[in-house]
């Protein structure tokens, strides 16, 4: 006799039938999860979300992460109350700010009110009173614009869990306030830097840049790069970017490769429909000249294929570096 049911019968199996189902539906459209900290570069990434994700086929989860019991025990709040779902109260907790002012820079309230259908939900985790709580905006349209207060060991866990309740298309988080580079990430790797190594997902890495514009969408040559021009081209034609690619070539004898390549997907975009600007061919420092060109431009794209996270660590990542050093925001095209 079994002791314990079968996992994959009964109300286990139901369970796991609901989710695929959920997550099949999702599939279907852009889904961005944008990460909150309360810095201003943040809330740059919710001004990005809400460009990128102005259609009614793309969803917007903003993620506030709370270590667990984080303010809680000094706050004197009581279990029976906490049971209920924060994001509903009025408290003044970070963490509920931070996703309220961004749920108000995508929604007014006047819209709030009168256009989206409002559905929230509590979940318990042990060992903390607040738990996880989400409240739901869903319009007519279908587009949802979800609030997530997330309760997890560490931020970044936090981060990389919710990616796997997903899935996302897109993960936006704020600037680093430091960014260690090959061995030191092993041992004191911030946030942003793990989330962005860990992450199955794109990764963009968001910059408040005035009085920049236009997308520079780098490219190496490659199957995977090509792919990832053609898909970053694409989003800037939805969001009505001027777009300019770049190659670099470390060595001069190189330049006629590199410029050819770039020519490749030229044509290739003009074949789309979508215009580019003259494209740009450097030689050099991968990573210098790329930010060097890249703080003229409001987004770098960037990506490479094939690169494990150890190398990144020891031997070192162009994408890598750029994310962490550049003074504009950073796509990372996975």
């Amino acid at each position: 006799m079994k002791l314990f049911p079968d996992v994959d019968s009964g109300f286990y199996a139901e369970a796991k039938r609901e989710l695929a189902a959920i997550q099949a539906e999702r599939r279907k459209r852009f889904r961005i999860l944008v990460c909150l900290d309360g810095t201003e570069d943040a809330y740059q990434g919710v001004k990005i979300a809400k460009e990128i994700g102005h259609g009614d086929d793309c969803d917007i989860i903003l993620l506030y992460v709370r270590t667990i019991d984080q303010g809680l025990r000094s706050g004197g709040l009581q279990m029976r109350v906490a049971r209920q779902n924060m994001l509903e109260w009025e408290l003044d907790l970070p963490g509920i700010q931070y996703l309220k002012l961004g749920r108000n820079m995508l929604i007014d309230a006047v819209e709030q009110r009168d256009e989206w259908q409002t559905i929230s939900s509590h979940k318990a985790i042990r060992g903390d009173p607040l738990g996880d709580n989400k409240i739901e905006y869903r319009h007519k349209s279908g587009k949802s614009i979800v609030l997530k207060l997330k309760t997890a060991p560490d931020i970044a866990s936090g981060i990389l869990d919710q990616y796997e309740l997903g899935p996302y298309n897109l993960m936006i988080i704020g600037k680093p306030s430091r960014w260690r580079g090959q061995i030191k990430s092993l041992f004191r790797m911030s946030v942003v830097q793990r989330v962005s190594m860990m992450s199955p997902c794109s990764v963009l890495i968001a910059r408040d840049t005035p009085g920049r514009d236009g997308y520079l969408i780098c490219h190496d040559g490659s199957e995977h790069s090509m792919d990832a021009v053609q898909r970053t081209a694409i989003l800037a034609q939805h969001c009505s970017k001027k777009i300019t690619l770049m190659g670099v070539a470390r060595v001069e004898e190189d330049r006629g490769l590199v410029t050819t390549h770039l020519e490749r997907a030229c044509a290739h975009l003009d074949r789309l429909g979508i215009p580019v600007e003259e494209p740009i061919c450097n030689v050099g420092d991968p990573v210098q000249r790329i930010l060097e060109m890249g703080k003229h431009f409001e987004l770098t794209t960037v990506s490479e294929y094939g690169i494990s996270r150890v190398r990144r660590l020891f031997g070192g990542s162009v994408a890598f570096e750029v994310l962490g050093s550049a003074t504009s925001s950073v796509l990372d095209v996975k």
